[in-house]
């Protein structure tokens, strides 16, 4: 259902805060014209932690609006509460979106019974496709396979965002549920042998920056075209390292104010990026080819 560059798109905001619907926009449009092949909404790269539900639900109907049925939304609508989960993810559907991205219940810990009743709750509730999404670096929890195993009689339970670092268990997952789940990549340094090996794409924090580029990458994986795939994302490691030099979002929103495409606005507690990072990030979008002021 899903496959290619999938962006995870940042939500922009203004000096003080105020989400600024207009760079919204402009980031979608940017996005859409440079080949990614969806867009998720508010996921942790749209800073979901820090926006209230009318203002994450705005800027979900903002982006589906904004697309207007040229690609596919995603809203991200995880929470480490199941009911909110399940309200954000109902309120997703009645705003079109085509699918929905639930990421693991973060700081509760929950055990591998809980995730799976978690989730079976959510896509009970919500008739929507749903991607699942195990990020344990940001979490404190780690879905594992036979968690992922157990999930898979739910018919509307379509999708994997593996984010856990590692190739071995991206291998894993290839070889259990290739043909069951649209398995989709968290770590843009391992998205193009992820992708070679057998996932379907990425949902990629690298693709703000270099939309182009990441979906050229994809579409060389998906065709099998190692050399031509590899040659590309040599171009993207600067970016795909140095995007995550200080917290995401805080590099990439940075590096987009740089192109012109939307002010540096950030919310508490993350802060803008420090200077002394700032030469690694305008290394990385030079090699990457980008333009920037």
């Amino acid at each position: 259902m899903f496959s290619g560059s999938i962006v995870a798109l940042v939500t922009p905001m203004q000096a003080e805060g105020a989400v600024d619907f207009v760079a919204l926009q402009r980031l979608v449009n940017f996005q859409i014209d440079n080949g990614t092949d969806a867009l998720v909404a508010v996921g942790t790269t749209g800073e979901s932690a820090t926006l209230d539900v009318e203002e994450h639900m705005a800027v979900v109907r903002a982006v589906i609006d904004t697309a207007a049925g040229r690609v596919p939304v995603i809203a991200g609508t995880g929470a480490n509460s199941t009911q909110e989960a399940i309200e954000l993810t109902a309120a997703a559907k009645a705003a079109g979106a085509q699918a929905s991205l639930l990421v693991t219940p973060y700081y509760n810990k929950p055990t591998q019974e809980g995730l799976y009743q978690h989730f079976k709750a959510v896509a009970t509730a919500v008739d929507i496709p749903i991607i699942l999404y195990n990020v344990p670096g940001r979490t404190a929890v780690d879905m594992k396979p036979d968690t992922v195993a157990r999930l898979l009689d739910i018919p509307n339970i379509i999708g994997l965002k593996e984010a856990s670092g590692s190739l071995e268990r991206n291998r894993e997952l290839i070889a259990r549920f290739a043909q069951r789940l649209d398995l989709l990549s968290g770590d843009d340094d391992l998205a193009c042998e992820s992708i070679l090996d057998g996932f379907r794409g990425v949902i990629s924090v690298t693709a703000n920056v270099a939309p182009r580029k990441m979906h050229e990458m994809c579409v060389a994986a998906l065709k099998g075209e190692h050399e031509r795939a590899h040659c590309i994302d040599a171009d993207l490691r600067g970016l795909h390292k140095n995007l995550f030099i200080e917290s995401n979002p805080i590099p990439t929103k940075w590096a987009l104010q740089r192109m012109g495409l939307m002010p540096g606005g950030i919310r508490l507690p993350l802060t803008p990026l420090s200077s002394e990072h700032e030469q690694a990030v305008l290394t990385a979008m030079s090699q990457a080819g980008i333009a920037f002021a």
